[in-house]
């Protein structure tokens, strides 16, 4: 409860925490405009292939020019400016930075970045949930390996999911359930960047305001970023993949505990301990009055009629049977919110969630038919989308992990909403990606 006065303190001391980002997009944006609000943190380079891009992001970001000015990454630690470079390398092997924050999301080359940080004997927080979703537990385990910490980023829904779950069970109640919320209809599911903004409900002028991306937005709509993020969270926290897939069960924040309960008890739960996504759309198409699309939840369950009368007398909206409870955060404000996971990882050296165990799997669906020599455009594109299983089904059955279906020839023909298997493509073996996501596969016992 004391982080910020610790940062302030290290200010005082000149004991700043340093940073390298790479990647300033949507997510690394919103970080430098709060960074530069935060005692304590330097971010001293700034890696992107697009300089021009970069420099004005920052701007709109608040940055003046004088701020990321610094010709060297020796000049930006002599005048506590910021130094751009198209190159991540001389980034991540600064020793003087502490903390590389990765926010391409691109997976395969967030991979890349991430070992290379972690070789260089500095922690890593990732906002590129979909490198976690590919290879997670594989990365957690070279991190452990080489006495370094890697961490999800706080501000994406994965990390708050995490830290409900941490309180539901640190206060000693049994986790029924976790996840976030989402605005789905089947349609979506093919869903391109050329439909999304309509689907989204802005319109093409506050997108091209917010500099927002077509394809990344689209991945959210398409069920392929909850499939991730509720992949992310499986492996993090423990809790299971739905057997087929997420159900987008609708309802509002009050509705929760009610769905989210065993399919014995009235839910719509295989059993206790499961992730799943709340739907914010009613059958109809129609927004939910109190709903939970931007947020993330936990239902958790009384132990005993002691516990469930101290709902009752405390007003605690539950369930019916007044035995399940739901908590949750309305509302996550992305990359604004990541202070929270540097001051953690700086100061107390501690992850905001990190990948424990390869549970859940990111499956790759096919939008639309797909033939023989296609190139595949990966998450939110054209061409496939995602969705979740438990792992042991997916490797068993040779899934294609969404994660690796960029820039990937097809070998066969594929019909629409089919799942593609490695034998439908051809892949690069040599990545960094493939090698840790192949050696998490035969972790897998079958």
């Amino acid at each position: 409860m004391s982080l910020y006065n610790q940062l302030k303190a290290r200010r005082a001391n000149n004991e700043i925490i340093r940073i390298g980002l790479i990647g300033v997009g949507k997510f690394g944006t919103m970080f430098a405009s709060q960074v530069i609000r935060l005692p304590g943190i330097h971010v001293v380079g700034v890696a992107d292939l697009n300089v021009q891009s970069c420099k004005s992001n920052l701007k709109l970001a608040g940055w003046k020019p004088e701020m990321y000015d610094a010709k060297t990454l020796d000049k930006a630690l002599e005048s506590g400016t910021t130094c751009i470079l198209e190159n991540f390398g001389s980034l991540v092997n600064e020793p003087r930075i502490d903390i590389i924050i990765e926010c391409t999301g691109n997976p395969v080359k967030a991979v890349d970045h991430i070992i290379a940080a972690f070789e260089s004997g500095k922690h890593v927080i990732s906002a590129t949930v979909e490198a976690d979703a590919l290879c997670g537990p594989a990365l957690a385990r070279k991190a452990l390996e080489l006495g370094v910490i890697y961490s999800m980023a706080y501000g994406d829904q994965p990390a708050m999911v995490c830290e409900l779950v941490d309180w539901a069970r640190v206060c000693g109640f049994d986790v029924i359930a976790a996840g976030r919320g989402h605005k789905w209809r089947s349609e979506y599911r093919s869903s391109t960047p050329d439909t999304i903004w309509d689907y989204w409900g802005l319109t093409e002028e506050q997108a091209e305001r917010g500099r927002l991306n077509p394809k990344m937005f689209n991945s959210f709509l398409d069920g392929t970023k909850p499939a991730i993020e509720s992949s992310a969270i499986s492996n993090a926290t423990g809790l299971l993949a739905p057997s087929n897939g997420l159900l987008y069960p609708s309802g509002s924040i009050d509705q929760i505990p009610m769905l989210m309960r065993p399919i014995h008890d009235g839910g719509i739960l295989e059993g206790p301990g499961f992730v799943e996504v709340i739907n914010s759309l009613d059958e109809n198409g129609d927004m939910i009055d109190y709903d939970i699309r931007k947020g993330v939840w936990v239902t958790l369950k009384s132990a005993n009629d002691y516990q469930q009368n101290c709902f009752e007398e405390y007003k605690v909206q539950t369930d019916d049977s007044g035995k399940y409870f739901t908590s949750y955060k309305r509302w996550h404000l992305i990359g604004l919110e990541l202070g929270m996971s540097v001051a953690n990882v700086g100061i107390r050296k501690e992850a905001t969630g990190v990948a424990r165990e390869f549970l859940s799997d990111v499956v790759t669906i096919a939008k639309r038919d797909l033939k023989i020599g296609e190139v595949l455009d990966g998450e939110g594109g054209y061409t496939v989308s995602g969705d979740i299983r438990p792992s042991n089904i997916s490797v068993k059955k040779n899934y294609l992990p969404l994660g690796l279906t960029a820039g990937v020839k097809m070998l066969r023909d594929v019909k629409a909403n089919s799942i593609l298997s490695y034998d439908d493509i051809s892949i690069e073996h040599q990545t960094n990606a493939y090698k840790l996501r192949k050696s998490l596969e035969k972790s897998i016992k079958l």
